[in-house]
């Protein structure tokens, strides 16, 4: 193709030279790296926090502090959750994310200066803070996780992220359990632990500055993760407000609720209540040990299990829908042994209480697993859904939003002395509604072909599409 002269004739065509894009997996802009990149912040920055939350009571003898400073981070992650979409397509990625990991910092150091003073002041206000940036990570890292790869591989980069994300627990769980393992005694955690925990966390996010826009990432197949310019408020604004009325999304509030609902009920009530302090460490090293396992399975399961990704869908529910619900009743048998007010007499420890240890042990291994495959779901949908950066960023800020106001209801209800066995039935009759719900969106809105879909990304319709009359056929447009 020429350009046309001054008198209307076509000038000698020249050659236009085309960009020769590089399609290496281990390139610095390729959504392996990245996504990598991602995981190792969330592996810095939640994944301790997650260690320190594992510990019951944030490491403390005395739950309530941690508690309320967990109702106050996830009121205003609820906020933040749902605004953290748009914020991320109007900053980019590493002014989010840097943002967001700095406040991770602020809130382990306010436990170090809780374990002197017992003021639960600093530890509330922390919590809302940490909240706000919570909200900024999180919707940022689903855009990532969910937006770089390639669709028919999204499965697979969830299982990686997964994976390097609860190293951090790993890790996190293996501090307390070294610094305090003579401690038999101990009711708290001592300041090293804290120390140690906020370390990590800065290293997040010193390593979040690292991150590349959308636009700079390149695909296996050499396309473009995105070609988005950075938004602008009055948009996002619109666009956010929309996805309250969006049906999808709608459907995706049971799961999204219930996906840190249990978190309360398995770190304080069952962890915190039936071991000592050091087994507690050695516990959260195999829950989140678990969640790698688990998140590796699904992954396979979702990308490699059926040519249909519609079909892959539905086996990964009905996998997880029968997995959940041997755990759950596994942790109803647990259940009926102690209560709130029949606590277990003498803490369990792993070298002393000898074959006592080894169920509960293996239950709390198993919500770790569960836990993992149950995430990872969620977030496999939600990648089905759309494929641009803009749009996932707003689902996953959605998602994550209505999980923190569910998980800011769950820390509430622990600290209103609910007993433990309500709060065990609430969690399992939560996850298990969201199955058939998210069955009958993958059925309704995910295609199989591993493209966008082509509906508007926000779209407000009152009504989903009609049930597929074929089989798999795809839904039409």
């Amino acid at each position: 193709m020429g350009f046309e002269g001054k008198d209307g004739e076509d000038a000698p065509a020249v050659p236009v030279p085309v960009p020769v894009l590089e399609t290496g997996v281990l390139r610095y802009n390729s959504p392996l790296v990245q996504v990598t990149l991602i995981g190792l912040v969330c592996f810095c920055c939640p994944g301790m926090f997650n260690a320190l939350s594992g510990m019951g009571g944030g490491g403390q003898v005395d739950p309530t502090a941690a508690n309320n400073a967990n109702t106050a981070l996830y009121t205003t992650f609820a906020v933040f959750g749902v605004l953290g979409g748009g914020i991320y397509n109007i900053l980019g990625p590493r002014l989010t994310l840097f943002n967001g990991c700095i406040t991770y910092v602020l809130y382990a150091g306010s436990f170090l200066y809780y374990n002197h003073y017992k003021h639960q002041a600093l530890a509330i206000v922390s919590g809302a803070v940490l909240g706000v940036g919570a909200g900024l990570l999180w919707a940022g890292q689903g855009a990532i996780m969910t937006s770089y790869p390639v669709p028919h591989r999204r499965g697979t980069y969830i299982s990686l992220f997964w994976s390097v994300f609860n190293m951090g627990g790993v890790i996190g769980g293996l501090i307390p359990f070294v610094l305090n393992y003579n401690r038999l005694e101990a009711k708290s955690v001592n300041d090293g632990t804290y120390i140690a925990f906020m370390c990590f966390m800065f290293t997040g996010a010193v390593l979040s500055l690292a991150i590349l826009h959308p636009s700079k990432v390149v695909r296996e197949d050499g396309s473009r993760a995105t070609n988005i310019k950075y938004s602008r408020v009055l948009v996002e604004v619109v666009e956010i407000l929309k996805l309250f009325k969006n049906w999808k999304m709608q459907l995706l509030i049971p799961s999204a609720w219930a996906s840190n609902f249990f978190y309360t009920y398995q770190f304080n009530n069952v962890n915190g209540v039936m071991f000592n302090l050091r087994t507690r460490g050695l516990n959260n090293v195999f829950y989140w040990g678990a969640q790698m396992i688990g998140s590796v399975v699904i992954g396979y399961l979702l990308d490699f299990s059926f040519k249909s990704r519609r079909t892959r869908g539905i086996a990964g529910i009905s996998v997880v829908a029968v997995l959940g619900t041997a755990i759950w009743g596994g942790g109803l048998a647990n259940q009926l042994n102690y209560s709130y007010h029949d606590p277990p007499s003498e803490k369990l420890d792993f070298k002393k209480s000898g074959t006592d240890y080894a169920g509960p042990f293996v239950l709390y291994f198993s919500y770790g697993l569960l836990d993992a495959m149950f995430q990872s779901l969620c977030y496999w949908v939600i990648g089905a859904l759309a494929d641009d950066s803009e749009t996932l960023s707003r689902y996953s800020g959605f998602y994550k939003g209505v999980q923190s106001a569910g998980a800011a209801m769950a820390w509430q209800m622990d600290s209103h002395n609910t007993p433990f066995l309500s709060q065990l039935i609430v969690n399992w009759v939560l996850t298990t509604v969201s199955y058939p719900l998210m069955m009958l969106l993958i059925v309704l809105a995910v295609r199989d072909k591993d493209t966008a879909d082509e509906e508007s990304p926000t779209s407000t319709s009152a009504s989903p599409p009609a049930l597929p009359s074929k089989g798999d056929e795809p839904i039409g447009k």
